[in-house]
């Protein structure tokens, strides 16, 4: 994410009436606040919010035992397509490098979360409609 795109994520947050945002990605992350009783731009002119920008180095995943599967955006976990269908990979199932494992929502867009290796599912660690951030484990595996 370059400047011109933290300036215009912080313009719509400024003008949404979000007290709080943070948005990992690869490259980083970055953390608006507003303070209490800021709202959105029609309360409130938008210089009067007071906004801080932070970039910093994502977090690290939590030790756990084994190989782990982990989120590489922020997003809502779903192990199925939809809601009533199969999951891409249930405990037990042989997954190839690239097939999907999950898929994580943000802002209305679904994306799929490939198999960095061929590998077994050992668990599940997150519940449907559970957030996850970036770098947060998914799923414990056994590498094939």
């Amino acid at each position: 994410m370059d400047m011109q795109q933290v300036f215009a994520l912080m313009e719509r947050f400024a003008a949404s009436p979000l007290t709080g945002l943070e948005v990992a990605l690869e490259g980083g992350r970055v953390k608006l606040e507003k303070s209490a009783g800021a709202g959105p731009a029609s309360a409130a002119p938008a210089s009067s919010a007071p906004l801080q920008a932070q970039l910093h180095a994502p977090a690290p995943a939590p030790e756990l035992p084994g190989c782990l599967i982990t989120a590489p955006l922020v997003g809502t976990f779903y192990t199925a397509p939809a809601p009533g269908e199969a999951p891409f990979a249930p405990v037990g199932a042989s997954v190839r490098k690239g097939g999907t494992v999950c898929v994580l929502e943000a802002m209305k867009m679904m994306s799929q979360v490939p198999a960095p290796f061929d590998c077994v599912i050992e668990e599940v660690l997150r519940k449907d409609g559970e957030l996850a951030e970036f770098g947060a484990p998914l799923f414990r595996v056994r590498e094939l």
